[in-house]
């Protein structure tokens, strides 16, 4: 990543909570700067028209249209801008075609800041490779610059299945969840929720704060955190 010049990120995104998140997250990256907000395609491109961007944060869903649509429209008409998908989709179609569109990223909402600037980082030193390869080896590293590591381990115990079903019962609920609570929606023992609800913490896709019952004794409740994303759209 070159020192001299940020690189300019548009988020194209219309929940309002979701875009000032994601235009937060990329403003705490290095090398990078928000440039705008875009909550429509038809803003997206009125921006595009008037100001200079590196990369666009591209949601799929927006109001006026598919964002692949119009990422295509875009490298038709040699529009320079590089996308990183930012959606909820997961069917994996959509993500060929978006590697058929030149598409450098596709991260799945909801997401932790720890993900999108992993991302960002990951661009930002995919795009500083210049000059020549000098052979097979150059051009490999500079392809690997954009693969995302192995995916993170889970602690002992816990499964990635009913990490998600725990996920997606405290999104779900705007009030937050105790353990108890997600314990009962998901079937599982009070323990092994607060086991799955402490790590959602821990990667920071939740926060909990202690509640007082009638008894005086304090109860954790957990709440999912609207920065990590939303899933009422793709």
């Amino acid at each position: 990543m070159s020192a001299v010049e940020d690189v300019r990120v548009l988020v194209v995104e219309d929940d309002p909570v979701v875009a000032d998140a994601h235009a937060m997250y990329v403003g705490r990256v290095p090398g990078f700067t928000a440039v705008g907000v875009a909550r429509s395609l038809a803003e997206a491109t009125r921006v595009l028209e008037r100001t200079p961007v590196d990369l666009l944060l591209l949601d799929l869903a927006l109001p006026d249209g598919n964002g692949l649509r119009f990422a295509r429209g875009l490298r038709a008409a040699g529009h320079p801008v590089d996308v990183i998908v930012v959606t909820s989709a997961r069917d994996l179609a959509v993500v060929r075609e978006s590697v058929s569109l030149g598409v450098v990223q596709y991260v799945l909402k909801p997401f932790a800041f720890p993900t999108l600037r992993e991302r960002l980082l990951r661009y930002a030193a995919f795009r500083a490779t210049a000059g020549e390869a000098a052979g097979q080896g150059d051009v490999d590293r500079a392809l690997a610059a954009l693969r995302a590591p192995a995916p993170a381990e889970l602690p002992k115990g816990l499964s990635a299945p009913t990490l998600d079903r725990v996920a997606a019962l405290l999104r779900a609920a705007p009030d937050g969840l105790t353990a108890a609570g997600a314990a009962e929606a998901a079937g599982i023992s009070r323990i092994t929720a607060r086991r799955y609800l402490e790590h959602l913490v821990d990667t920071g896709r939740a926060d909990r704060t202690p509640r007082y019952g009638q008894v005086g004794r304090p109860e954790l409740h957990y709440r999912w955190l609207a920065a990590a994303g939303s899933t009422s759209k793709v």
